[in-house]
């Protein structure tokens, strides 16, 4: 029976006499199968060819030792935690050590920096038996946080950093902020197989309060390091919201003519200078608050604060036969007071770091401000000059008068209106007063003594606002912005920008583009001294155990 299924091929029995003894398959045709009636032939006794990778006779194998490493894993006891072979660098993970003795703004920069699958995850611990915080609420609350940063002028970036910081806190951790000049997005996915939760929310309104800016830090710091609940958080915000200004209107009104009449004697002038200055600016604050009021858009308030200096510069120079004063310097002081100085250093912090379309939403607002300026100025100097008989003449407001020590004291007084203005807690307005005046000192011994150009001279200045204002913001775990943005104040370009409108007026218009050239290369050189000497105090005063921030990767013509 064996011989005869190994004759049939594939077991087939013998077929019956007379039978057909066709094969029922095509494998019976095949070269290698042996005819009927004959045997197979033996099997060899090798079965596997010899290769030139077989081992010679008497040579015993390698004793197994493992498998086999790689170039791209990490040694043997070296992997971190939360370590995954599918997200591992070619060069591993870098270890990342964020301490809570660490403020809460560079543990945060430094995570958002990261990808997504190699930031740590929340170490805040959660009992089994308790759930978790809810999503949506969570995320509600890292919205409203990063409404009121935002609202407040804070940067793109510090707002994401702000908004990471809560959402991680309360155990969040693949989450995702964006900000987009008025629209904040927040994204969170559990995992890779879970549906994400998205929330937004649009900043509707901004003002100007850096007490409450300086609140909100507060809660912040309390949020991430402090282990505030949920609840805590909600009602300290609630308590921020409803917080007034620190400063009434009228407070507001004095504080905006002394910031003028402080810019007036800046540029040379004197006690009259100093009163006209002083009431055009308070004029026209309260025009604009008429206006703002009635429900005008910002520009048309610009315009209008904008008209009252410049009727002051023109009459006095006017009355120029009776009253022998420097009447240009009435106007500047007055530009002083309406420079959008906090928007044009948010805006360039946020080009530089990255956040285009916020820089460049923030600097057409600052354009179109400093248009409504022109415009309010523009049409009383044509008016003045053209049909008032006045003789206001740009060479003369151009002769630089040094008075140090009067200089000095008029630029402590400018940041000290600055902070009142930008409604600051007391005791940093006497700190953003400082520091002004040392920002001054050294543009004035860069400019004045040495005689470097007074572009380089401000991005000094400019730099060791921003270095100061940042200590301070370490020291206190605040916001930099109230140590800052007063104490730019006394550089900011209130001078060309006259300059460049007075000779438009006069229909010199190369000079006046020179002049208005300039201002924008200070306006710079202010925005990036500040946001360099931020990065510098950030790069070089680092807190100990803490990880350093990792730079975003940009092209390079390519």
């Amino acid at each position: 029976m064996v011989a005869d299924r190994q004759r049939g091929g594939r077991g087939a029995p013998d077929p019956e006499p007379g039978e057909d003894r066709k094969p029922h398959s095509d494998e019976a045709h095949s070269a290698f199968t042996p005819p009927l009636g004959v045997p197979l032939p033996p099997p060899p006794e090798d079965e596997h060819p010899t290769s030139e990778f077989a081992l010679p006779e008497g040579v015993s194998p390698e004793p197994d030792t493992g498998p086999e490493g790689s170039a791209f894993a990490l040694p043997e006891g070296a992997a971190p935690a939360g370590f995954h072979p599918a997200f591992t660098p070619p060069y591993g993970i870098p270890k990342v050590s964020l301490v809570k003795e660490a403020p809460w703004q560079d543990r945060m920069r430094t995570m958002l920096r990261m990808p997504l699958g190699e930031r740590p995850v929340p170490d805040r611990p959660e009992k089994p038996e308790e759930p978790g915080p809810p999503v949506p609420r969570v995320l509600d609350l890292t919205l409203r946080i990063g409404e009121l940063l935002l609202a407040g002028g804070e940067g793109a970036e510090d707002v994401e950093a702000a908004m990471f910081g809560v959402a991680h806190a309360y155990g969040l951790a693949r989450c995702e902020p964006t900000v987009t000049f008025t629209l904040l997005t927040v994204s969170y996915q559990p995992s890779l197989v879970d549906d994400p939760v998205t929330a937004n929310r649009t900043v509707r309104r901004r003002g100007t309060d850096y007490t409450r800016l300086n609140a909100v830090y507060r809660l912040l710091h309390d949020i991430t390091s402090q282990g505030l609940t949920l609840e805590e958080a909600y009602g300290r915000l609630a308590e921020i919201r409803r917080n007034r200004h620190p400063y009434p209107g009228w407070e507001l009104t004095l504080a905006s003519g002394l910031l003028a009449g402080a810019a007036s004697l800046l540029v040379g002038g004197g006690v009259v200078v100093f009163l006209a200055a002083a009431a055009g600016a308070m004029l026209g604050d309260r025009l604009a608050w008429l206006a703002a009021g009635r429900g005008l858009p910002e520009f048309y308030q610009f315009v209008a604060a904008a008209m009252p200096p410049a009727v002051m510069g023109v009459a006095l120079s006017t009355a120029h036969e009776y009253v022998h004063v420097q009447a240009s310097a009435v106007i500047t002081g007055g530009l002083f007071a309406l420079i959008p100085g906090r928007a044009l250093v948010a805006g360039v912090q946020d080009g530089l770091t990255g956040y285009y379309i916020t820089a460049a939403a923030r600097l057409l607002e600052v354009g179109y401000l400093i248009v409504g300026i022109v415009c309010g100025v523009l049409v009383v100097l044509y008016g003045g000059v053209h049909f008032g008989g006045g003789t206001l003449n740009p060479e003369a407001a151009l002769e630089r008068v040094e008075r140090p020590v009067t200089q000095t004291v008029a630029a402590m007084i400018l940041a000290f209106a600055f902070a009142v203005l930008l409604q600051q807690e007391r005791h940093t307005v006497w700190l953003a007063m400082l520091n002004g005046g040392v920002a001054w000192v050294v543009y004035g011994a860069l400019a004045d003594t040495i005689g470097v150009d007074p572009v380089p001279a401000t991005a000094v200045a400019a730099g060791l606002v921003g270095l100061f204002g940042q200590l301070f913001a370490r020291y206190r775990h605040a916001s930099a912005l109230p140590y800052v943005t007063a104490a730019i104040g006394p550089l900011l370009p209130g001078s060309a920008v006259y300059f460049a409108l007075l000779n438009f007026a006069k229909n010199e218009l190369n000079t006046g583009i020179s002049s208005l050239t300039k201002a924008a290369a200070l306006a710079l050189a202010i925005a990036i001294g500040v946001n360099l000497g931020s990065e510098m105090a950030r790069m070089f005063l680092k807190v100990p155990g803490a990880a350093a921030r990792r730079a975003a990767k940009r092209t390079r013509g390519f």
